[in-house]
């Protein structure tokens, strides 16, 4: 059984982090920007995969592999391109609503490649 609707939907920041926070996190947050958006500020506990190299068909990492995945980028719009990509691959996918910046603006926490605090680019 699907955690999510059938078909790629969408979630709040809120929901979101409900999801994919903790040891026993129903799903995986999966941030799909590029490298450099990554290093400056991402979502502590996500995994990175850039939308160009799933678009590429390079596989997921595998601590994102067969688990439910909330896809996030920087405002919303690569997330849901790449939630419609992994569904159509049978993964369990969703996107967030206003991505890194709602999520950033809703107080949730970012770091940088270094641990540190971070900021969306």
């Amino acid at each position: 059984m699907s955690l999510f609707r059938s078909g790629p939907g969408r979630v709040t920041v809120d929901e979101a982090y409900r999801r994919t926070r903790g040891a026993g996190a129903a799903a995986v947050l999966l941030d799909v920007r590029e490298q450099p958006e990554w290093n400056a500020g991402h979502a502590p506990g996500a995994v990175h995969a850039p939308l160009s190299r799933l678009a590429e068909g390079e596989a997921l990492p595998r601590p994102a592999r067969e688990r439910p995945l909330v896809v996030i980028c920087r405002s919303g719009r690569r997330s849901q391109q790449a939630a419609r990509l992994l569904a159509a691959g049978g993964a369990d996918a969703v996107d967030v609503e206003g991505g890194m910046q709602a999520w950033a603006a809703a107080g949730h926490p970012v770091v940088d490649e270094r641990g540190s605090d971070g900021s969306i680019a």
